[in-house]
């Protein structure tokens, strides 16, 4: 599986981390912990400077119902 790594800057939590640098949600947070032996108990609020390996793939995009209040 390719991967890419992300550092963590201060205050940053895992799931911060993850979807501000690659818009990983929380169902790829098993697969990120799984490639990282040990994260989990850095705690809550990542080290500064944590490296943090995360899989390489296309990020996810959001999406949203448009609503016309007229025609």
């Amino acid at each position: 599986m390719a991967t890419e790594t992300v550092t963590a800057r201060q205050g940053d939590t895992l799931d911060g981390l993850i979807w501000r640098e690659r818009r990983l949600g929380p169902t790829d947070l098993a697969e990120v912990l799984q490639l990282n032996p040990g994260l989990a108990a850095l705690g809550d609020v990542l080290p500064l400077g944590t490296v943090v390996a995360v899989p390489l793939r296309a990020p996810a995009t959001a999406t949203r119902a448009l609503t016309q209040l007229w025609d």
